[in-house]
């Protein structure tokens, strides 16, 4: 399986990412998109959120950094399924508007999620 470490999209009019195809087994589990640390989103694997992300959003209730990473990234947080046919996913319009997202992105990997971008 080839490695896909940055793609290029274009949305389409309701809002929605095709994958590619290289990616969407990667994706197969489910897609989890959050805000990122910036003006940017993160695209996360389902499994990957739940192993890696959630434990971390869970640690210590009196630690305050881990209470501040939690509300930003669950607040407008959402998961989805890839559709079947088109591997495409739909991305929330506070979503686009917290990044700056017009109609073009940018995805690069960071480890084990995606970083989306605006491409201006």
């Amino acid at each position: 399986m080839v490695k896909v470490d940055y793609f290029k999209r274009k949305l389409d009019d309701k809002n929605r990412l095709t994958m590619p195809v290289e990616l969407r087994e990667e994706f197969q589990s489910g897609v989890v998109i959050t805000k990122g640390f910036g003006d940017y989103l993160h695209l996360y694997p389902k499994d990957v959120w739940l192993q890696k992300i959630e434990p971390e959003l869970e640690g210590s209730l009196l630690d305050e950094q881990v209470a501040d990473l939690s509300v930003r990234f669950r607040t407008g947080k959402t998961e989805s399924e890839l559709d079947q046919k088109q591997g495409r996913l739909t991305l929330k319009q506070a979503q686009l508007e917290f990044a700056n997202i017009d109609r073009e992105i940018e995805a690069v990997r960071v480890g084990s999620y995606f970083r989306v971008v605006a491409v201006h």
